[in-house]
């Protein structure tokens, strides 16, 4: 059951980057991945969605080394944590309960921390201090988990499965970066 759900968000988290993958004027990358990719996320737990990510971003197939493509790895994440944002912002802005638009700006609140930290590791990937982006996106992976923690304390409120599959995502993007940062010190 458990790879089930794990095969549904990788297809559903797939078509998200269609767009990207998509909204490319003449092909800027091309269509199977790097060696550098390939290797490099042969070493993540995510493979397939790895190769996936970064061969969808402009910034992966052009990446020269393994920490160029875990900055693209952790912006990947940043993106995903602002977007998701501003969705648990919106739904907030539709609710009618007060309890559930709260805890909806809660969430928002939460993911904007997380993109906070992703720009940090960022900033500590290109200085070179690896132990402080390790931190940096770990946090960033776990901000989010308030969120589904404050719903399971208020059982009469449904967690919004739209959140759920986004912060899956950004688990697992936070995990491939993760991975990442721990092949370069």
């Amino acid at each position: 059951m458990a790879s089930m759900a794990k095969a549904l968000l990788f297809f559903f988290l797939s078509l998200s980057l269609v767009p990207l993958i998509f909204s490319r004027t003449p092909q800027t990358h091309p269509s199977s991945p790097t060696p550098l990719i390939q290797s490099t996320c042969n070493a993540t737990s995510y493979y397939d969605f790895c190769v996936a990510s970064l061969g969808s971003d402009p910034a992966g197939p052009t990446a020269s080394d393994v920490r160029s493509l875990s900055v693209v790895a952790v912006n990947m994440a940043a993106t995903n944590a602002t977007n998701t944002s501003s969705i648990a912002s919106s739904l907030a802005q539709k609710a009618t309960d007060p309890s559930l638009r709260t805890l909806l700006h809660t969430c928002a609140a939460k993911y904007v921390a997380a993109r906070d930290a992703l720009h940090s590791a960022v900033q500590s990937i290109n200085e070179e201090m690896y132990d402080y982006a390790f931190v940096h996106v770990s946090a960033a992976a776990e901000y989010p988990s308030v969120c589904r923690v404050l719903f399971r304390q208020a059982p009469r409120l449904t967690y919004p499965s739209v959140l759920v599959m986004r912060e899956e995502g950004l688990e697992m993007l936070c995990k491939i970066a993760l991975d990442m940062i721990s092949l370069l010190g």
